[in-house]
């Protein structure tokens, strides 16, 4: 996480008041020993010396609490009504797939993305650890812990074009802390997300100033001579220039302002994805239903990101009497107001990722911790349910128009091809042309660790 302001420090203040240490600090990486924080602009230097670039990019979506399969992906028309529940399926444009009668937009775009309907390896508890790295939480993991993959990403690849962070979250935090999105693990803050989004927008502050005002860069860049003819003698003067500019570059961007600024888009994009209100939190611990959070990550894409996660609304529903005062069942109810908003903004992701020519090299994974059970009961509705869940992947260049493995009669349990957190990140690893097989990143006691889980493979279907 960026964290940039302009406090007096003892550490060699400069005129303006800000200290070398404060300076482009971006985190401590207390783990590795370092005094101070890595700076940004040496950050941009390692990363350049790596050599490693890709245009790839990945989209990750968190349904946060756990959305219902069987009412979604993997309907049972013919179960007993209190598996069943009341959705009937429809067909979709690729022949014999069908999915919920709510998501008609969904359907007309079938052709264009996988479900899987098999994933297996769930937690029975809220935890979006799996979710943001494929790592089973309750299983050994190293000092300072696994690092999400948006933060591996960033390690392997750096940023792909100066001005744009590798790794953005667009995920809103939330008051139960399960839901929320590990850290960066033991590749430090300096691989942490980028966050401009909610309360944490205060991270895009310059010394003082705000992102929408560091409008003239070279003035910007005039401002940090002195501290340019005050840098340290182990850095050439043209390495702190080239290094300090890209730095600045990335921060004052008007490429990455532009892409978090929605009144830049074409009004009927924007009406086609919908909006809702971020402040408003669903059932107060979730995250807000931001249909437009779908948008902006596809304009960070375009801006020349690597990962974008956003975590959308709250899935966690359950049945009875419940806190806003709704019938039996509510759990209907809820997804009478859930699934048309989901339908309406996740398809016109997906069509516009293809109407840009962004598909083949963005693509996209939707899923929650766990999935719902198969009994429905006025009290809890659909429980927690981690024998199986499911997953919808768009976009790159995967072989899309397909249903990966299947359940029972009842939703209840996976009957062929079981999937793992770990082959669907091993796919999308294998999407930014990292080779899971080979590709190990050193832990802080310098042990090589693998990028994704028990030796996971690609998905064969997908690739």
């Amino acid at each position: 996480m960026l964290r940039l302001n302009g406090q007096a420090s003892s550490n060699r203040a400069f005129c303006d008041r800000l200290s070398r240490r404060n300076f482009l600090n971006i985190g401590t990486l207390a783990a590795l020993g370092t005094a101070g924080g890595w700076t940004l602009p040496s950050l941009l230097q390692a990363e350049a010396a790596s050599g490693v670039r890709s245009s790839k990019s990945v989209i990750m979506i968190y349904l946060v609490g756990g959305p219902p399969h069987q009412d979604m992906f993997d309907l049972k028309p013919h179960a007993p009504r209190e598996f069943a529940g009341p959705w009937k399926p429809i067909s979709t444009k690729v022949p014999g797939m069908q999915i919920c009668e709510a998501l008609p937009q969904l359907a007309k775009l079938a052709d264009k993305f996988t479900i899987v309907r098999s994933i297996v390896g769930n937690q029975a508890d809220h935890d979006a650890i799996q979710v943001f790295n494929g790592r089973d939480p309750k299983q050994p993991k190293p000092s300072g812990g696994w690092p999400q993959f948006g933060s591996m990403v960033s390690r392997l690849l750096g940023n792909a074009i100066p001005s744009a962070p590798p790794f953005v979250s667009l995920c809103y935090p939330c008051t139960h802390g399960p839901y929320n999105e590990p850290g960066p693990g033991f590749l430090g803050a300096a691989h942490g997300p980028f966050r401009p989004m909610g309360p944490t927008r205060q991270d895009m502050v310059l010394n003082g100033l705000s992102l929408e005002r560091l409008t003239d860069r070279t003035a910007l860049l005039q401002s940090v001579d002195q501290l340019r003819r005050d840098v340290d003698a182990t850095m050439t003067m043209s390495g702190m220039d080239a290094y300090t500019e890209q730095a600045m570059g990335l921060l004052t961007s008007s490429r990455l302002a532009e892409a978090l600024d929605l009144s830049k888009e074409d009004p009927r994009v924007v009406e086609r994805y919908g909006t809702g209100d971020p402040t408003v939190f669903i059932d107060s611990n979730g995250a807000p239903r931001v249909p437009q959070s779908m948008l902006v990550a596809r304009r960070l894409i375009e801006a020349g990101v690597r990962v974008v996660t956003l975590n959308y609304s709250k899935w966690d529903w359950h049945g009875g009497t419940n806190t806003e005062g709704r019938a039996n069942n509510s759990i209907f109810v809820r997804e009478q107001e859930e699934f048309p908003v989901f339908d309406q903004c996740l398809s016109a992701l997906i069509e516009d990722l293809h109407q840009r020519g962004l598909a083949d090299d963005c693509a996209v994974v939707v899923w929650g911790e766990f999935g719902r059970t198969p009994k429905i009961s006025n009290i809890v509705g659909r429980d927690h349910w981690p024998q199986v869940n499911c997953a919808l992947l768009a976009g790159g260049k995967l072989r899309h128009g397909q249903v990966i493995g299947a359940t029972d009669r009842l939703a209840g349990e996976v009957v062929s091809r079981p999937v793992t957190f770990g082959e669907v990140y091993a796919t999308l690893f294998d999407h930014l042309g990292i080779d899971v097989n080979h590709t190990t990143i050193p832990d802080n006691n310098g042990r090589p660790q693998y990028v994704v889980s028990d030796n996971s493979q690609v998905l064969s279907e997908l690739v």
